[in-house]
């Protein structure tokens, strides 16, 4: 059977499900598409189906020109029929893993795909999660779902860990030339997933087993949260003190071993650095360890949408203007630059913030015309000059690539520069740094 599969795989003749076509699924969709696969797109969003049929994208990294090729092709096919799978040599999940609001682990997105696999899996599949999530969810959540059929795990089908590294809008890597970590529950399924994802990606890393591979990634997510909250931490410190932390930063990442630069921000947003971490820390606390330094972290990075709030205010009151009834126009509410993902941004906590504080907030995103706070629906404002001298402060909380700071310093009062867009602006008389 082992062995049926991986001619399968070497000969481009196994068919391989992407369940979860978001930010993670579908690029992997394509790569496999590309790679001379047939692939079936399964997705509870008949929006996202009936859009990816009609060969639109609705991912900025994905081209809607890749998804009119596959279909072409006829090497994609998006459907919401989970019936699918008995069809399938391969399946791999690609589904959000968010919190509850107790910032417990939220794994249901899983356990609704694995029940749907269980219901149509075949001898001879293998089964691969992507989704990020706690050590130990492939071998204590999946595995005795799927083996509750009879089959067993390494003889009958095959079940690994693969976690997804996707970075939205990063230019240089992406799916195919980013390595990718494999564990499997047995070593057939680490082999074969492997063998797998050899096809379509250019390195490939096995480790010992699933919860290795589980733990890698929230690893470097944990990696991340820290060092940020660190950062913002010295930031808080060189406010008190009254040095500039960008130049300290600037000056110190010359050194050229053992220092990696992180800066400051108004906040983390998208679905990995605030989450991931707390997945680790909750795993800890269930074998009676307190992860105190990720708490810490976390909490720092929590506190920095109030301190954002706090500079505006501050800079009104240089200009005799009280935070209540101020007009306050935020540029950037996407979770990162050049993304139209709003998952975790603290630009919404800082809208809410200052709508809760009595000010008259708009906002300007170019990925983003739409936002809604709370039921409150907002509409972007235009980029014009009649916007920014409007305003009584303009506010820069995420650095998209394609808005012009220079022209924004220029025609506003006030401007509070959370991403020091604005450092090589001369007059910085009306700019107020974080």
């Amino acid at each position: 059977m082992l062995q049926k599969l991986k001619e399968k795989i070497l000969n481009r003749k196994a068919k391989i499900g992407i369940i979860g076509l978001g930010y993670v699924g579908l690029p992997l969709a394509i790569n496999f598409s590309k790679g001379g696969f047939k692939v079936y797109g399964i997705d509870i969003d008949k929006d996202r189906v009936s859009r990816l049929n009609r060969g639109t994208s609705y991912i900025l990294d994905v081209p809607s020109s890749d998804i009119k090729a596959a279909l072409k092709d006829k090497t994609l096919m998006a459907t919401t029929d989970f019936s699918a799978i008995k069809y399938l040599d391969a399946v791999i999940i690609c589904v959000p893993t968010p919190l509850y609001k107790t910032k417990e682990p939220d794994v249901s997105y899983i356990v609704s795909a694995v029940e749907h696999i269980k219901k149509y899996m075949k001898k001879g599949q293998i089964v691969v999660l992507e989704s990020t999530t706690y050590p130990g969810t492939t071998e204590e959540v999946m595995l005795p779902i799927l083996e509750s059929t009879g089959l067993k795990e390494g003889k009958d089908f095959y079940l690994a860990f693969s976690p997804e590294r996707i970075d939205p809008s990063n230019k240089k890597y992406h799916t195919k030339n980013t390595p990718k970590i494999i564990g499997g529950i047995s070593r057939q399924s680490t082999e074969i997933a492997k063998l797998l994802y050899e096809q379509v990606i250019d390195t490939i890393i096995s480790v010992s087993s699933s919860k290795v591979a589980e733990m890698v990634k929230l690893l470097e997510n944990t990696f991340r949260i820290v060092n940020i909250g660190m950062v913002n931490e010295l930031m808080l410190m060189c406010d008190r003190l009254g040095i500039d932390v960008w130049e300290v930063i600037d000056a110190a990442k010359t050194k050229p071993y053992g220092f990696m630069p992180f800066y400051p921000g108004p906040g983390v947003g998208g679905h990995c650095i605030p989450v991931d971490p707390i997945y680790l820390s909750w795993k800890a606390r269930m074998h009676g360890f307190e992860a105190r330094f990720i708490d810490l972290s976390s909490h720092v990075n929590s506190q920095m949408p109030y301190y954002v709030v706090d500079k505006i205010t501050e800079g009104l009151n240089c200009y005799g203007k009280p935070l209540r009834c101020a007009k306050v126009l935020v540029i950037g509410v996407a979770y990162k630059k050049d993304v139209k993902d709003l998952r975790e941004s603290p630009a919404l906590e800082i809208v809410d913030i200052l709508m809760k504080k009595g000010a008259l907030v708009s906002y300007y995103d170019p990925y983003l015309p739409y936002l809604k706070i709370h039921n409150i629906n907002l509409k972007g404002v235009k980029f014009n000059k009649a916007a920014f001298k409007d305003s009584d402060c303009v506010v820069i909380i995420t650095d998209h690539s394609n808005v012009d700071y220079k022209f924004i310093a220029e025609n506003s009062k006030l401007v509070v520069d959370t991403r020091n867009v604005l450092k090589d602006i001369k007059d910085r008389s009306n700019i107020v740094r974080l």
